[in-house]
C-alpha cells in the first residue's frame, strides 16, 4: 500500500528546505535597497539579540547565539567599529561590557523588520484562504520546533 505522505525522514528533509530557503530568499531580497556596508547573518542576529536584550553581555550574547565567545567579540569590535553597537562598562564587573545598539543601528533594523513584513505580506497575501490559515495553525508547532531546538542547544 503506497501512500502520497512523505516519511519522516523525507518530511524533515522538506520542512528544513523549506524553512531555509525561505530564510535565504527573503534575505537577498532585502539586500536590495540597503545602504551602508552590507551586514552578515551573525551581525544581524547580534544586533536583534541587543535589541531585544539591551544591555546584554557578550558572553550571554554568545551563549544566546550558540558562537563561541571571541566570535562575537571579533562581531561587537566590527560592529562597534561601524557605528551599530556601543559597549558600555558594567557596573558590577568593571572588566565586562554592556551592549546596547546606536541610533543609526536602532534605525537600520527598524527599516530591515518593516521591509522583511512587507515583503512576506505581499507574498503571503497570495496564498489562498486554506493556505494562510495553514501557516496561520503551523506557527504554534514551528515555535515549538524552534523551541526544542534551543532547549537542546542548550544542553550541550
Amino acid at each position: 500500500m503506497t501512500t502520497d505522505r512523505p516519511t519522516t525522514e523525507t518530511f524533515s528533509e522538506e520542512l528544513t528546505d523549506a524553512l531555509v530557503g525561505i530564510q535565504r530568499l527573503i534575505r537577498r531580497r532585502l539586500r536590495g535597497g540597503v545602504t551602508g556596508p552590507r551586514l552578515r547573518g551573525a551581525e544581524v542576529e547580534l544586533l536583534r539579540l541587543v535589541q531585544t536584550r539591551p544591555g546584554i553581555g557578550i558572553k550571554e550574547a554568545a551563549r544566546e547565539l550558540h558562537l563561541a565567545g571571541n566570535s562575537v567579540s571579533t562581531l561587537v569590535n566590527r560592529l562597534a567599529r561601524d557605528g551599530h553597537l556601543v559597549r558600555e562598562t558594567d557596573p558590577a564587573d568593571r572588566r565586562a561590557a554592556r551592549l546596547q545598539l546606536t541610533e543609526v543601528a536602532r534605525k537600520r533594523l527598524h527599516d530591515w523588520q518593516r521591509r522583511r513584513a512587507a515583503l512576506v505580506d505581499r507574498h503571503v497575501s497570495r496564498l489562498t484562504e486554506a493556505e494562510r490559515g495553514a501557516l496561520r495553525a503551523a506557527l504554534p508547532a514551528l515555535h515549538r520546533l524552534a523551541a526544542t531546538l534551543h532547549e537542546e542547544a542548550e544542553e550541550s
